[in-house]
């Protein structure tokens, strides 16, 4: 899996691949990251990539040449990519779901603003689509290259040790992850969860299904597509709902109920 980074800021998103799952990506040569410093493909000897807006307003605009000429070198060096992908706010939602189609692109160019904005033009003649991580406003496309690209390396075979994990990751499936707990069984009188101790697989694996499934109505129901869920799990769900109003109708004061 090849990325291209391009921006104004190198170090910090060098500083952002040395450790963790990308890290490790990097070192087995299961993901190759460049990092292009914008500044090098300008044409002035004040390296400059922004220039005043035209029509008046605050701050500075990033320039169109240097992302253009940034983009042929790539392509020289690297190969046409499958995406080239800038980060805007007003871009498409990146999710679950777009990191797996990213990593069938194979080869990702990640475009990083700052300042007021950019070019309307690096959209119309570098870029190929825009995604964003979420809807607020960071200083740059740097913090949201680097969730990309861990999000997308995570799908690499390899880069994470358990690919059972990745499998069974909030989101990978529609819906979010079950709870996990570790030792000790109890603390502060928290127990963990008596079918995670009793070594029947099978329950275990139908609780974590159910509880992922309770967990994402109560986080996030605009995740739950009955029509998609398996047999089992809207079985599942009908138990954890009538559960939930059993639990919540025995704890009203009497006379509430």
């Amino acid at each position: 899996m090849k990325f291209d980074v391009v921006t104004i800021f190198p170090r910090m998103i060098e500083a952002g691949l040395t450790e963790g799952v990308v890290g490790r990506g990097l070192e087995r040569g299961l993901v190759d990251v460049r990092v292009h410093d914008l500044r090098t493909f300008t044409s002035d000897r004040h390296r400059t990539v922004d220039d005043v807006a035209y029509g008046g307003g605050p701050g500075m605009v990033m320039k169109v040449e240097p992302f253009v000429r940034a983009m042929a070198a790539i392509r020289a060096e690297r190969g046409t990519p499958g995406a080239v992908v800038l980060l805007s706010p007003q871009g498409r939602r990146f999710d679950q779901l777009e990191a797996a189609r990213l990593r069938g692109a194979d080869h990702v160019v990640l475009l990083c603003g700052r300042y007021e904005g950019i070019d309307e033009r690096v959209r119309e003649l570098v870029a190929t689509e825009e995604l964003s991580i979420g809807d607020f406003v960071v200083s740059g496309g740097e913090m949201p290259a680097l969730l990309v690209i861990d999000a997308v390396s995570r799908l690499v075979p390899g880069v994470v040790g358990d690919q059972e994990s990745v499998e069974q990751d909030s989101f990978s499936q529609g819906i979010l992850d079950h709870p996990h707990y570790t030792r000790p069984v109890e603390f502060e009188g928290r127990r963990v969860p008596d079918v995670l101790l009793s070594g029947h697989h099978a329950e275990v694996r139908r609780w974590r299904v159910k509880e992922a499934l309770r967990r994402t109505l109560d986080r996030r129901p605009d995740l739950i597509d009955e029509g998609a869920l398996t047999r089992e799990q809207r079985d599942l769900l009908g138990e954890a709902i009538d559960e939930d109003a059993m639990r919540a109708t025995a704890t009203r004061p009497r006379d509430e109920r």
